[in-house]
């Protein structure tokens, strides 16, 4: 078998230190790792990203926002639960993982606790009832007991909490931190972490460089984070998460390819959205056009690269499908050996840690 299709093969070794906790202050103050060839990489900063891009490249960032998706409630017994919302259903019905699940099973009925203790919360009680098992995300069909014309949306900052990572342990609130400076579309359960690094002044100093951006939306859902668990990797499926690639962001890649630049993807989920987009595209046997609706795209080694030339990525769980990704970019063996160049340098990793920048001239396959 191929050594880059065992899941055996995507371990690295992280002492817990370098697990970051908090995130830099400010953004743009986190380390960037710059791969620039095949064979070197060079330590750098973020904000000094401008040094690294060209004029006429064009950057792609998410713009999906993080929604309270964490409620806290219990039985009428008095059985806590911890519930994660993961996607809107018709009739005020959500997916959503339910911890502990083997005490929450169909038919219980779930009060939700709201968040301190406001005015704006002593009249207001919600209840949820599990409905379903859904067999795919091993969660649950909530149907939640509503208000007539009032959807959950209008709840959620009563009774949720922004779900953060379950590796990063202080449990302060981040508020905003936890969110990209451009974060609109409200979806996501996740962080695209990647895009946590820039501010609005880099942003700025970037376009005055000519360096374009543009925006896709990919709601940031269970498939991301959830792990690879089969020995094969390419026996995984990806759980499907919401994607929205626009008629001018299209238009933005195709005028970018056309004069020679560069498309810059900002995070693993901009890499899915595009790459998402272009293979909905050969399935209709047209050339690149707008998508919006569900991928399930699986990107590991040997993946065909059509629209992605280089990306900004943080350092990734082991075994996640995320460290798959960035190997069929630059191969895994190299991926691996900035891991350990990143580790002996403590650089800090994950949700709130350092970045990295992959350019097209450090890329195996194209």
């Amino acid at each position: 078998m191929n050594e880059d299709f065992l899941l055996s093969n995507y371990t690295y070794q992280l002492p817990q230190e370098l697990i970051a906790q908090a995130p830099a202050t400010p953004r743009d103050s986190s380390r960037l790792l710059v791969v620039n060839s095949l064979t070197s990489c060079v330590h750098s900063i973020f904000h000094d990203l401008t040094n690294w891009l060209l004029p006429g490249d064009l950057l792609v960032l998410n713009n999906t926002r993080v929604i309270p998706a964490r409620l806290y409630g219990h039985k009428s017994t008095g059985s806590t639960v911890e519930i994660l919302l993961l996607e809107e259903k018709p009739d005020n019905c959500w997916l959503a993982l339910v911890k502990p699940g083997k005490r929450f099973q169909e038919g219980s009925e779930i009060i939700f606790e709201p968040l301190g203790n406001s005015q704006l919360t002593a009249d207001i009680q919600l209840k949820a009832q599990i409905i379903e098992r859904d067999q795919a995300t091993g969660g649950r069909i909530l149907q939640f007991e509503l208000p007539p014309q009032k959807s959950l949306w209008q709840f959620l900052d009563r009774f949720g909490q922004l779900p953060l990572p379950p590796y990063i342990t202080n449990n302060q609130d981040y508020g905003d931190r936890y969110q990209t400076v451009f974060a609109k579309q409200l979806g996501a359960i996740a962080a695209p972490t990647a895009g946590l690094h820039f501010t609005p002044e880099l942003l700025q100093r970037l376009q005055h460089q000519g360096i374009e951006q543009t925006y896709i939306t990919l709601h940031v859902g269970v498939g991301t984070f959830r792990p690879v668990e089969k020995a094969n990797i390419i026996d995984h499926s990806m759980h499907q998460e919401w994607v929205e690639v626009s008629e001018s962001t299209i238009a933005k890649v195709l005028e970018t390819k056309a004069r020679g630049g560069r498309v810059i993807a900002v995070g693993t989920t901009a890499v899915r959205a595009l790459e998402g987009a272009a293979k909905n595209a050969t399935a209709l046997e047209k050339p690149l056009q707008a998508f919006k609706g569900h991928t399930d795209l699986f990107v590991y080694p040997g993946y065909q690269w059509q629209v992605v030339d280089g990306l900004i990525t943080n350092f990734h769980l082991p075994g996640s499908s995320l460290l798959m990704l960035v190997s069929a970019l630059i191969g895994r063996k190299r991926l691996l050996n900035l891991y350990h160049e990143a580790i002996a340098n403590n650089y800090r990793f994950y949700s709130f840690g350092d970045a990295m920048l992959i350019l097209p001239t450090a890329t195996v396959v194209k």
